[in-house]
């Protein structure tokens, strides 16, 4: 992936290898046992039905089906070329065949999101990398070669076994609540966990070190890609495993670990074991983000206003350029404005305020418990057991991304939390 588009020198050559027959026993069909088990066909065999555009509602890019296979046509770049399925997949296991033109490169990507603010998928999804590493033009750094989790994790080169250029090879990915395989024609190649402190250490440390929401979405689309070489796809398929539910401590009372702090204010644990929130000199917005996604929770927060306490409980968010959090807030603020009411930052705003005669369920300069439970389209606030508000929303069931603590900008703003936990639902 991510290198220039070849040279005209093989073009036609290359073609002609990639666009040759697909014949095979009953393709692109489920025996009876794959049906009981719960496969999918993402392919029909003879239409592109079930894929579009990424960031798209049609397909435009340059695929097409012939006998009996996925193909790209070798139109596409960096930029350009990524189709991605409509629906989006969250466990699963994965099975694809794949065959490419000489020295081609191409890969399939998961947990794609699909957002205005991202111009490829790349920067959101990982990679099963696939590639011609005989015949690639140019070197190949490790991390770039064949069967990668691209720019991660590396397989174990002793256990695969490669079908020769212009031959099917297998590949199948396992995404199980964190837990990932990489296959090749049948072997296990490559096997780690997402989300743990060695993969966030790699993440930060390479490639993706820019992109902050890179390989964080617990779901998403999958994604196949046009790199500027003929490739082709047949016998896909999918089988969703079932999520895990989980308990969370995100503050463990010691430090900011499973966090990440953007904009220059203040976040610091206190000689109390306290994380506290304080407004910087800059006087400005300032965001303490969980390193994870969580979508589906069920969350309890006890906080203190010692200053002025406009702040918020961020859901469902990720994170921007020039320190802006795009996502939906849940309000903590001082007396009369609304703590427990349910806040668009970006585009409509206020979706639901708390109502006026719950003001004084906030109880000023003294520890306050919120409990926020977000599941699918629906979002319910309580505070100190008062239920605040109630709110089911389209836009927010779509969403995804991480929980965030703000302070507000304006400067004087300091706020102490504690015991923050979460279940998974």
């Amino acid at each position: 992936m991510k290198f220039k588009t070849k040279s005209l020198f093989a073009s036609c050559a290359i073609l002609a290898i990639a666009l040759a027959s697909c014949n095979s026993t009953q393709p692109n069909t489920l025996t009876e046992k794959e049906k009981a088990e719960g496969w999918q066909l993402l392919f029909d065999g003879k239409t592109m039905a079930g894929w579009k555009d990424y960031n798209g509602t049609t397909l435009t890019q340059p695929w097409h089906v012939v006998d009996g296979c996925i193909q790209a046509k070798g139109d596409g770049s960096d930029a350009s070329g990524y189709i991605v399925t409509d629906k989006e997949y969250e466990n699963f296991e994965l099975s694809w065949d794949w065959k490419l033109s000489k020295g081609g490169n191409s890969g399939m990507l998961y947990h794609v999101v699909e957002r205005p603010q991202y111009s490829v998928p790349y920067v959101t999804g990982p990679e099963y990398q696939l590639i011609d590493e005989p015949n690639f033009p140019e070197p190949l750094e490790p991390w770039q070669r064949l069967g990668v989790d691209y720019a991660m994790y590396l397989p174990d080169t002793a256990l695969m076994k490669v079908n020769p250029q212009g031959e099917w090879n297998n590949s199948k990915i396992v995404f199980d609540n964190g837990h990932v395989e990489h296959w090749l024609n049948g072997v296990k190649i490559l096997e780690f966990e997402a989300w743990t402190d060695d993969w966030f250490a790699r993440k930060n440390s390479g490639k993706w070190n820019n992109a902050p929401e890179y390989g964080l979405a617990n779901k998403g689309v999958i994604c196949l890609q046009d790199h500027g070489y003929p490739a082709s796809f047949r016998n896909i398929k999918v089988k969703e495993l079932p999520r895990k539910t989980k308990e969370v401590n995100l503050f463990n009372g010691k430090d900011l670990t499973g966090w990440d702090v953007y904009g220059t204010e203040k976040w610091y644990v206190d000689n109390d074991g306290l994380l506290v929130c304080e407004s910087g000199p800059d006087k400005g917005y300032g965001y303490l983000a969980t390193r994870e996604y969580y979508n589906d929770f069920d969350l309890t927060v006890e906080f203190k206003q010692e200053a002025d306490g406009n702040s918020g409980v961020f859901i469902r968010s990720f994170i921007e350029k020039d320190v802006k959090v795009n996502g939906w807030q849940v309000e903590v603020a001082p007396k009369g404005h609304g703590t427990g009411g349910i806040y668009e930052s970006y585009g409509r705003g206020w979706l639901i305020e708390a109502p006026k005669e719950k003001d004084d369920v906030l109880k000023v300069g003294d520890w306050n418990t919120m409990r926020i439970l977000v599941q699918g389209d629906k979002v319910t606030s309580w505070l100190n057991g008062e239920e605040i508000v109630s709110l089911e929303d389209e836009k927010i069931g779509k969403g995804q991304g991480r929980i965030a603590l703000q302070i507000h900008d304006g400067g004087g703003i300091k706020v102490l939390w504690r015991n923050l936990k979460l279940k998974t639902l």
